[in-house]
């Protein structure tokens, strides 16, 4: 039998999943598939960067000593008696009054300790060329140095990060060619009820098209998960019990939307109990969603989601996402908050917590949030301009705007 539903708070039901700790694996991947996937180590310097003292400019290498006291009036020909690119080493030795032609990014000559630049130098030659320095030249000048970038040895990424093309650089610099990433769990996903159309399907009466799944599958997507659609499920017991059981054999976490109210066709409650899952909760003081359960089966976790859009969407982003990135190794698995300015009342007094899905806008330092949408949970065009969510706890006789509330700052949507 199905137990009475006893609402649960926002944070114990989130606290709840995460104490599953579901663990994430470790993989390897070459550099050109890195990007947007989440590193598995701690990535640290094993060399210094630059690892030499190189040339900033295009010039010449001297020894600055060989420049003191030189002037317009008192003007310094130096030799040349090398030329070096990047990427290759002066062999020489320089002495008095030489100097070497180097290029930018190009290992400086062991006897120099300055470069000056070429539109700083007039150049000649007769059987020898030679340059001429009308000012003195300090050490250190228009240089590189070694470990000026990085130092053997620095904390540079910790593991977890999504990778960027800046790290894709930073690895490449330290020779990750195989780069160790978090194994993307594999999400599955059905869609349940009689009434559902996939997209491709014409509309007939009683009946809407499948918009939950595909947005699901998206949102697993941008959590950094591998998204497996199973399709839709009829409101048949049975055959919803032998399906659901069968796709857990090759999947981490199974989400399911629709279906998990106390409805005459609303079945999970009971695919739960005949699976034999572990109810961790099936009530959650919060608007929308509130029906949202999560359950637990062999190292497993069992999503439902609410069937309404907005709803299923809020589940997601409060409860699935978190542990999909504890998985990706994130030790900040959920979303960033903020503090902003109401813009809209809402005077009907809830008992739950609500999450209004809201655009922010920030004007003069100040984050101004309000209502991005009809606030029904049932409504999908409130979710398209959404950037955030506003946090409306429960007890209150309703907000007015002006007040101060707290934001979950959705990723991604910030355009």
């Amino acid at each position: 039998m199905v137990e009475r539903r006893t609402p649960l708070a926002v944070e114990k039901a989130i606290e709840k999943v995460m104490d599953c700790k579901l663990e994430g694996k470790k993989e390897y991947v070459s550099i050109f598939e890195s990007c947007d996937r989440f590193l598995a180590e701690d990535i640290k310097a094993d060399h210094d960067i630059p690892r030499f003292d190189r040339s900033a400019y295009d010039g010449y290498a001297l020894r600055s000593k060989d420049s003191a006291g030189c002037s317009e009036d008192n003007p310094l020909q130096l030799e040349v008696i090398d030329e070096i690119g990047a990427g290759y080493v002066s062999g020489k030795s320089v002495g008095k009054n030489e100097t070497v032609r180097i290029m930018t990014g190009a290992m400086l000559p062991k006897d120099c300790d300055t470069v000056v630049m070429l539109e700083d130098v007039v150049e000649s030659s007769d059987d020898k060329s030679y340059i001429t320095v009308t000012k003195q030249v300090h050490k250190g000048e228009n240089l590189s140095f070694k470990g000026e970038d990085v130092k053997e040895g620095a904390f540079l990424v910790k593991k977890g990060t999504k990778i960027n093309p800046g790290i894709v650089a930073l690895l490449a610099t330290f020779g990750y060619e195989q780069v160790p990433v978090a194994k993307k769990p594999r999400i599955g996903v059905f869609a349940t009820g009689s009434e559902l159309l996939e997209v491709d399907e014409g509309l007939e009466e009683g009946k809407i098209r499948n918009s939950n799944a595909y947005m699901v599958m998206a949102q697993i997507k941008q959590a950094g998960a591998e998204a497996v659609y199973f399709g839709k499920l009829a409101d048949m017991l049975e055959e919803s019990y032998e399906a659901m059981k069968a796709s857990l054999a090759d999947i981490d976490i199974l989400i399911t939307t629709g279906g998990v109210s106390v409805g005459d066709f609303d079945l999970l409650p009971y695919i739960y109990e005949k699976l034999g899952a572990e109810v961790l909760f099936n009530k959650i003081a919060m608007r929308p969603g509130s029906v949202t359960t999560i359950a637990s089966l062999d190292g497993k976790l069992l999503f439902g989601l609410s069937g309404n859009p907005s709803a299923c969407f809020v589940g997601f982003e409060l409860f699935a996402r978190p542990i999909i990135r504890t998985m990706l190794f994130s030790d900040e698995p959920h979303l960033k908050t903020s503090s902003a300015i109401l813009t809209a009342d809402f005077p009907t007094a809830n008992a739950f917590t609500r999450f209004i899905r809201s655009r922010t806008v920030l004007e003069e330092g100040i984050l101004f949030a309000g209502p991005s949408g009809t606030d029904k949970s049932s409504i999908v065009s409130s979710l398209i301009n959404a950037n955030a969510l506003t946090v409306l706890p429960g007890g209150k006789n309703g907000y007015k705007a002006g007040e101060r509330v707290q934001v979950i700052l959705l990723e991604g949507n910030f355009n």
